[in-house]
């Protein structure tokens, strides 16, 4: 059996130990269950790790959310990175408390909606914090968790969501709502120009449709980088990899309902899955893909970070 996240004793070198926190989180089928019937969704709880900066207090936080291979050394390092500069950290496990261990191969284990919901209970359970500065919140999310915590920070998604910051890593942005309204929230976005699991032009097109919107968003495009190229690992193949990254994006109506690609029509009943079919039916299906670094690619990484937090959280 695999062990927990929740069950291991991690502290930081700067003497950040990790505490659990429980999350009630959801499992919604799609974006329309969780915006207009969320009484419908089945119950989960998730939990993750907060990690308080030594001497600091009332610090703002990051809520870091996983890519499809759940937790990383990577989230792990930038996690102590942020420490290090004052800021708390809670690191979110949506894997563990589903008794998945990755969705690289089935990205419908569960839905991306619920990826979203859980950025957004997680929020709603740290604000709570009297260790936090509620004022003071910012997400991070990478690949699956990117697009988590760009949904989550979408007014149609949870119009009374509260946070300063968003920095989504190579998200994947295949789900956008007609409406990209974010609010205040301050969004960017880092991607590589030849990641294999996402496309960068959607990306551009996601963070320029949220500046038509009047809201704060920039992209950096990282050149010769790919898919998690903030890992201090070197690159490699994923055979297992199930991925679709030229496919055209599925929009989602006011109410979460999803419009086909193909037809433009609105429905309720659509999920993740009849999206995915689509894309495979009409040949964007991928097997294989490339993830790790290169060369200084997981300091570009890590500097942009630390300048985007410092200067939305500080």
């Amino acid at each position: 059996m695999t062990e927990r996240f929740r069950d291991r004793d991690i502290t930081f070198a700067n003497g950040a130990r990790g505490l659990n926190v429980d999350i009630p989180s959801a499992n919604p089928l799609n974006y329309w269950q969780a915006i207009s019937d969320p009484q419908a969704m089945p119950r989960v709880t998730l939990d993750g790790k907060l990690f308080l900066p030594p001497g600091k207090t009332k610090p703002p936080l990051v809520i870091i959310a996983p890519g499809s291979l759940g937790i990383s050394a990577g989230n792990m390092q930038h996690a102590e990175t942020l420490t290090n500069e004052g800021i708390a950290v809670f690191v979110l496990d949506p894997f563990g408390p589903r008794d998945v261990t990755s969705t690289v191969a089935n990205q419908t284990l569960f839905s991306f909606a619920a990826s979203a919901y859980d950025v957004v209970a997680a929020v709603q359970v740290l604000a709570q914090r009297p260790e936090i500065d509620p004022q003071r919140m910012g997400l991070q999310g990478h690949s699956r968790g990117g697009s988590a915590v760009l949904t989550a920070v979408s007014k149609k998604f949870a119009p009374a969501l509260n946070v300063k910051a968003v920095l989504a890593a190579y998200p994947w942005c295949g789900h956008q709502f007609l409406d990209p309204d974010v609010g205040a929230t301050d969004v960017r976005s880092i991607v590589g120009d030849r990641d294999e699991w996402v496309s960068a032009q959607q990306v551009q097109g996601h963070m320029q449709a949220i500046r038509l919107r009047s809201g704060k968003a920039s992209v950096r495009i990282v050149a010769g980088a790919g898919h998690s190229f903030d890992r201090e690992t070197p690159v490699q193949k994923l055979n297992d990899a199930r991925v679709s990254p030229g496919a055209p994006t599925a929009y989602l109506r006011d109410d979460g309902a999803f419009i086909h690609p193909a037809t433009g029509e609105a429905d309720p009943k659509l999920v993740d899955r009849d999206i995915a079919v689509y894309a495979l039916k009409a040949g964007y299906g991928v097997r294989g893909a490339s993830i790790g670094s290169q060369d200084d690619q997981p300091k570009i990484f890590r500097d942009d970070m630390i300048s985007f937090f410092r200067r939305t959280l500080q």
